[in-house]
């Protein structure tokens, strides 16, 4: 398991134990983590699932794929650094320790 901590824009705290081979956004789904909506259900067709990472972990996490920088266009308040999009991070036992915040509301 990775523990994931999702704080939300007003900076409530949510660690979450998340199995390796899911995504971020299905660990904040499955444990009830506000704040990420999710609205096309992971199939990287919207913006609902848009949080900052922590700069801590920029590195440490794969790249935007082009299909994930469109729909970030779509995202409140993108951060051109820090701004992904949930549905597209797949949890190992890497990520242990991943701190993502949520903006203020989704679109």
């Amino acid at each position: 398991m990775a523990r994931i901590t999702y704080i939300e824009h007003n900076g409530t705290r949510h660690e979450v134990d998340v199995k390796p081979g899911m995504t971020v956004m299905e660990g904040a789904r499955d444990n009830g983590v506000p704040g990420i909506d999710a609205d096309c259900g992971g199939a990287c067709a919207c913006s609902t699932c848009h949080v900052y990472v922590d700069p801590a972990w920029l590195d440490q996490l794969p790249p935007r794929d082009p299909m994930e920088e469109d729909m970030l266009d779509f995202a409140w308040q993108p951060d051109p650094e820090r701004s992904r999009l949930t549905c597209q991070i797949k949890v190992t036992e890497a990520l242990d320790g991943l701190v993502v915040q949520m903006p203020e509301r989704q679109i």
